[in-house]
């Protein structure tokens, strides 16, 4: 996500090499803004950050630490502003009502079911309603992404007014005891009076906790603009970047709060129901300065990961009982953490794998479609324990699975491999792990600084 600023922050830092280089100091501040603003951070945003830097590493005595220190602080001071982070549960009623507002092809109605999947995962009881009736497939295509994420849906093909549409659904969410309840409204290609008056309307009859504005990261400066406009007219709580897993810049991810004066609070980072996250500043400065972010990381984990299921799994690994089934479930657990792209730009010093591996699909992918095949060719006993797999088995499985032997015995290997490896880096309390992942984190700014 913000490769292209990290590698620039960390060539920047680079500059200043000596203490008290002034030279160094106005050759590192150049380059610092030349970066910001082709990373399309906006120009007021940059200069306002540039001078902080200045100011605060003079400050500080110039220097490669004191650089660096200062550019995290006014990083996170400029990406802070007053308001919620995150989702923030009403402290009016047990239901909490969020407006979903954007232009059209902001990418709103995916975003709204990402949002209701990440609340689901933490075990929330979301109904999610169909108010926008002005492009013809948006209810059709809330009804697919609620049956795939199965999350509940309100509706009403028979209604005409978004009003009547919001009002239901509420009082439907109500009766229900849901925990959320979250209605896509309608956008425009371009923002009017009439859009601008339905959705005063929504709020007026509903009255909504928060109003959160879903904006298209690949629209650059206009998705600051447009927010601006959305805060002025009908008043927004928060904002929502989508897309921005297709912005190779992602300034407007730091320019945005800092111009419009209304947090980000998540961010979608994939096209996948679970490719959203919150927007912490801390944990995205963090993430900019290729630190990491091992509690993001860690709260996404527990929101997912069934523990009980790991304890078992770790036991077997442990007496390297690891079969096919634990893959399987292992495999499921990983989809729900998102894209792979994402997992890694978490942990430290791994954000230039996530690079290289941005497209890795853990469902789709032909490695795992081959996988998948193979174990669906298998009895349940084989499943179960993998050393029965002799050759008379290999070829019923390789004909089952439309594989050749050879396919067939390579991803064995594989998997005799990996739960060997596993194996391995569970023993000793787990310190091999612990020494790996100390490894990894040796990739971050010059220095181990930042960390």
């Amino acid at each position: 996500m913000f490769d292209s600023l990290t590698n620039s922050f960390k060539t920047v830092v680079g500059k200043i090499r000596y203490k008290d280089d002034e030279k160094a100091l106005k050759k590192a501040l150049t380059d610092l803004r030349k970066s910001l603003l082709q990373s399309d951070v906006h120009h007021k945003t940059t200069k306002e950050l540039v001078t902080k830097v200045e100011l605060e590493t003079k400050k500080n005595g110039i220097g490669q630490e004191s650089f660096l220190n200062a550019l995290k602080t006014s990083l996170t001071n400029i990406l802070t502003t007053t308001g919620n982070q995150g989702f923030v549960f009403s402290n009016r009623s047990a239901l909490t009502t969020i407006l979903m507002t954007g232009l059209q092809g902001s990418g709103k109605t995916t975003t709204t079911g990402k949002l209701a999947t990440y609340l689901k995962q933490r075990k929330k009881k979301v109904l999610i309603a169909a108010a926008d009736l002005q492009r013809l497939a948006a209810v059709e295509q809330l009804k697919q992404i609620s049956e795939q994420i199965e999350v509940d849906i309100y509706y009403d093909d028979n209604e005409t007014n978004p009003v009547n549409i919001a009002k239901a659904a509420k009082q439907k969410a109500q009766d229900g005891l849901y925990d959320v309840l979250l209605i896509d409204t309608a956008g425009r290609l371009a923002i009017d009076d009439e859009l601008m008056t339905q959705l005063a309307d929504i709020k007026n009859s509903i009255d909504p906790d928060e109003i959160f504005y879903v904006a298209d990261s690949l629209t650059g400066h206009d998705a600051t603009k447009t927010a601006i406009t959305f805060k002025e007219k009908i008043g927004i709580d928060g904002v929502i970047l989508s897309k921005f897993d297709g912005d190779t810049k992602g300034g407007v991810a730091i320019s945005l709060a800092h111009q419009v004066g209304i947090p980000l609070r998540f961010i979608g980072i994939g096209e996948k129901m679970p490719d959203i996250e919150v927007f912490i500043p801390n944990r995205i400065v963090s993430r900019l300065m290729g630190a990491g972010d091992v509690d993001g990381l860690a709260e996404k984990a527990a929101a997912v990961i069934d523990e009980k299921k790991v304890k078992e799994v770790t036991k077997k690994i442990k007496k390297g009982e690891f079969n096919f089934n634990d893959f399987l479930d292992q495999l499921e657990m990983m989809k729900k953490l998102g894209s792979m792209k994402s997992i890694l730009s978490m942990i430290p010093g791994m954000s230039q794998m996530a690079g290289q591996l941005k497209n890795v699909d853990l469902e789709n992918s032909s490695e795992i479609k081959r996988i998948k095949a193979l174990i669906s060719s298998m009895t349940p006993k084989e499943r179960e324990t993998p050393s029965i797999l002799n050759l008379s088995r290999k070829k019923r499985l390789a004909k089952g699975a439309g594989l050749s032997e050879v396919q067939v015995n390579k991803i064995l290997k594989q998997f005799k491999n990996a739960s060997k490896m596993a194996k391995k880096l569970s023993g000793k309390g787990g310190k091999d792990m612990q020494k790996m992942l100390a490894q990894m984190g040796q990739g971050g700014l010059p220095q181990g600084l930042g960390r």
